[in-house]
């Protein structure tokens, strides 16, 4: 097989990977639903044949959203955490870099203190969110050259320190018979709320953000390069740096608007796949995207199916997420981070 049909391939895998894995994960859970039947409950608004009723609404009415959020949620915090680690030059980039997760989760701590419907927790925090990158850009403008991206991240780990402690206050005021769980629960992550209507309002800011990074993908290249190096290749580099910011923060603030705030994501699949494809970040945004979309959807997956009462996001992505990285950096000793 030449080179050329061999990239087809392994394209082609990746682009497969997530989708199958969804179709198996469909059927997996405390109730359990065979793969031939998935395969024939997922057809039959087409096919028109018959199936088993409760079958059709634990697929298309709890898990269907629940997977196509999961597979959103990671490929979008996947995207935004490889675009951060690239143009901050810093492997250890979250998409809460700039603050952003943290002032998206008050925002929905503060709706749901106010009692809020769903809709209005993710209104709510995605507003906060972009306010965090907002400041953080305030506190830290005239920075956004390369030499000067430190003040960035600076202002980043402070407007997200700020925000945290806002949510440590909210938390102190809340109800704790009522609202205090509430936030605390949704603080941890979790898919549970996911249906066919906080969907349309969410995806299109994950979709659209994540769009943008993946046309600029090969611009990373340059914009994690000095200034004088990235400006010798043509381009607006330093609107191009806000572009990815704003389209990073867009995903970001959108993911916790709808799931609440799940670590390690953003963090650890940007490692794997430059482990998989080197530094091209041409092949690291596609590849991230990919695994992102699958482990996310096996982490909920798990979550809802390894015991009687839903575990959150959090802590299955740390429990698996953390020993992994540790594992890498014995490993490499930090060579290829």
């Amino acid at each position: 097989m030449d080179k050329s049909k061999l990239g087809i391939s392994k394209k082609l895998i990746f682009v497969l990977t997530p989708l199958l894995i969804a179709i198996l994960c469909l059927g997996i859970g405390r109730y359990t639903i065979r793969l031939d039947q998935t395969f024939k409950i997922l057809f039959s608004p087409l096919t028109k044949i018959g199936v088993n009723y409760a079958d059709y609404i634990v697929i298309f009415n709890i898990r269907f959203p629940r997977i196509i959020l999961a597979f959103s949620v990671g490929l979008g915090l996947a995207i935004s955490g490889a675009a951060f680690q690239s143009m901050f030059s810093n492997p250890l980039a979250t998409p809460d870099t700039l603050g952003v997760a943290s002032g998206a989760s008050f925002g929905a701590a503060l709706a749901l203190l106010f009692g809020f419907s769903f809709i209005g927790v993710q209104a709510m925090a995605m507003i906060l969110g972009m306010v965090a990158l907002l400041i953080t850009l305030w506190i830290g403008k005239n920075s956004i050259s390369q030499s000067k991206i430190v003040m960035i991240v600076l202002s980043g780990i402070v407007v997200s320190s700020l925000f945290k402690a806002l949510v440590s206050g909210v938390k102190y005021i809340a109800d704790p018979n009522d609202t205090l769980p509430a936030i605390t629960y949704w603080l941890m992550g979790s898919m549970n709320g996911a249906n066919f209507k906080t969907l349309l309002l969410g995806l299109p800011s994950i979709f659209i953000g994540s769009l943008i990074i993946f046309l600029l993908r090969w611009r990373l290249n340059i914009i994690s390069l000095s200034d004088d190096e990235a400006n010798s290749l043509g381009g607006h580099v330093q609107l191009v740096r806000i572009l990815i910011m704003f389209s990073a923060t867009l995903v970001t603030a959108s993911c916790v608007s709808m799931c609440g705030a799940v670590g390690w994501v953003g963090l650890l699949i940007p490692h794997v796949s430059r482990l998989l494809v080197g530094s091209d970040n041409t092949r690291i945004i596609p590849i991230s995207m990919s695994l992102g979309a699958s482990f996310m959807i096996i982490v909920d997956t798990l979550a809802r199916s390894i015991s009687a009462s839903e575990i959150p996001l959090s802590i299955l992505t740390a429990l698996i997420g953390a020993p992994f990285f540790i594992s890498l950096l014995k490993k490499l000793g930090g060579a290829k981070l």
